[in-house]
């Protein structure tokens, strides 16, 4: 079973609480039967089950609770920590010292996916101005170093390795020692994938660990297979002291319930998810977020900390020409690149309240991209003038020979240049009556800024930009309002989506 039909199944058995004209023991039950039933049919450990439902039956106590209180959020909160728990061993996750070489050791099995997800790790950290590198410790399986070397180009991260040593201890310690001496922060080894009935793998991969000491030991977890996660989970607990989990291919068709509950055998945190094979879809992971954008609640704070990353409210310029009403294409161009930075539109629309986490189907996603890509592909034909005009539409309305150039430009049609102007339009006018509103780009809380009627109008404005079916989705206007009121505050782990049920 996929993640989201789990994470569907789950809210559908927490929703028969809220349709329940009364709440009692059997309801409980009934709901408890079809969590435990999802659960088992996403291959989570039989007994992992077990314990969650007697928790959560030792949680509810139908005689000590008082009238007024509310059972059903009570229910609700009992499942939704007891889910919390599945994957959280309550062991503090490791992080990375600033200013210090961190020397972090991947292990896994073969196939994993763990040199791809070495280099997405090497890339976060770069990402966020660490001094990253990479070292193939992998003389196992041929091709290993080739492998590494193309993906460390391609994502221009230092690297080390050997065509000709072929003892994975002496590269790993070389190259540690070279990182070590350019002063590199973040010093990642790839080591062999190894299965835990081969027994010299095991003992090499704990001779590399002696060598190079490292500060992490990163277990690379395969999704795909399951609760066979469990006992090689185990086998490498028991050989070296792995300190966190990576889990792989979450965005396939994978028995991902089984891999997240193993963890309890690691004993260790996940720190990451990967989420697509892309040196950008590795998501920190966080329990309760997980768990509130598996069942459609979103996560705001995760939506809030890559807004932050792209650093808007730093960029002064735009926010003095914003409070003037202006928006030039190049400002345009400049927000199409933040959302490309912040990641696929599917993890985006997963950390909104109300959307399920695979809201937009992977084709719709693909589409979308690739039309930003491309209306960034016809400004990048554009000049100086063109792009920083104060009212870049008018210009090539006036001066029509502007299209043809611009689409031979580009390689694309006039249309193509035409709808890009129409886009723009919709952008500039948006911009400039909300550019009027006063309070609306001050730091602080919106609210407070903002008064009523005006923040009533922000709203229309922005209903209007938003695809019709979306807005439905999101439960019409009243939707809206209320994800933009928990933009400002914050969303709690347990409050349940108020879109269309």
């Amino acid at each position: 079973m996929v993640l989201a039909d789990l994470g569907r199944k789950i809210t559908t058995a927490l929703r028969s609480l809220s349709n329940a004209t009364v709440i009692n023991e059997e309801v409980v039950q009934a709901m408890l039967k079809e969590i435990c039933t999802a659960l088992l049919e996403a291959d989570v450990n039989v007994k992992l089950v077990g314990r969650l439902r007697q928790n959560v039956r030792d949680a509810i106590d139908f005689e000590e609770m008082a009238a007024g209180l509310n059972k059903r959020k009570i229910i609700q909160s009992s499942v939704f920590n007891e889910l919390c728990r599945l994957i959280d061993p309550g062991v503090p996750a490791w992080t990375a010292t600033k200013g210090k070489q961190n020397v972090i050791m991947f292990v896994g099995l073969q196939g994993s996916g763990k040199t791809t997800t070495c280099t997405k790790l090497a890339y976060h950290y770069q990402h966020k101005g660490w001094k990253t590198c990479l070292i193939c410790a992998d003389t196992f399986r041929a091709g290993a170093f080739d492998q590494l070397k193309q993906n460390a180009t391609k994502a221009r991260i230092p690297f080390y390795g050997s065509y000709t040593e072929m003892d994975p201890v002496v590269i790993a310690m070389e190259g540690v020692e070279k990182f070590k001496a350019d002063n590199f922060e973040i010093i990642i080894v790839d080591t062999s994938g190894r299965h835990k009935q081969e027994e010299s793998l095991f003992e090499e991969m704990l001779q590399v660990s002696q060598a190079i000491n490292p500060d992490n030991i990163i277990y690379v977890m395969d999704a795909t297979i399951g609760q066979a996660c469990e006992s090689q989970a185990r086998a490498f607990k028991a050989k070296v002291d792995v300190a966190s989990v990576i889990v792989t291919k979450l965005d396939g068709h994978a028995k991902g319930g089984g891999a997240l509950s193993a963890v309890a055998a690691t004993e260790s945190p996940i720190t990451f998810i990967g989420t697509g094979e892309h040196i950008d879809d590795l998501e920190p992971f966080k329990t309760k977020p997980f768990i509130s954008k598996l069942l459609g609640m979103g996560d705001i704070q995760g939506l809030v900390d890559k807004v932050s990353e792209l650093g808007l409210d730093e960029n002064e310029e735009l926010v003095k020409k914003l409070q003037h009403g202006e928006f030039t294409l190049r400002d345009m161009y400049e927000q199409f690149q933040n959302i490309m930075k912040m990641g696929p539109f599917n993890q985006i629309m997963g950390m909104i309240p109300g959307f399920p986490a695979d809201f937009m189907s992977k084709g719709n996603e693909r589409e979308s991209m690739a039309r930003l890509k491309k209306l960034m592909t016809i400004m990048d034909s554009m000049s100086d003038g063109e792009l920083d005009h104060p009212n870049g539409a008018k210009l090539f309305q006036q001066q029509p020979g502007r299209y043809e150039r611009v689409a031979r430009g580009s390689g694309t049609s006039v249309k193509d240049v035409k709808d890009l102007m129409t886009q723009y339009s919709k952008f500039s006018q948006m911009v400039k009556k909300m550019g009027g509103i006063k309070g609306l780009f001050k730091s602080g809380d919106i609210g407070r800024n903002v008064n009523p009627n005006q923040m009533a109008k922000i709203n229309q404005q922005m209903a209007r930009m938003i695809d019709p079916r979306v807005l439905q989705q999101m439960g019409g206007m009243g939707g809206l309002q209320h994800m933009m009121k928990q933009f400002q505050q914050g969303a709690g782990p347990m409050q349940m989506p108020k879109g269309k049920r």
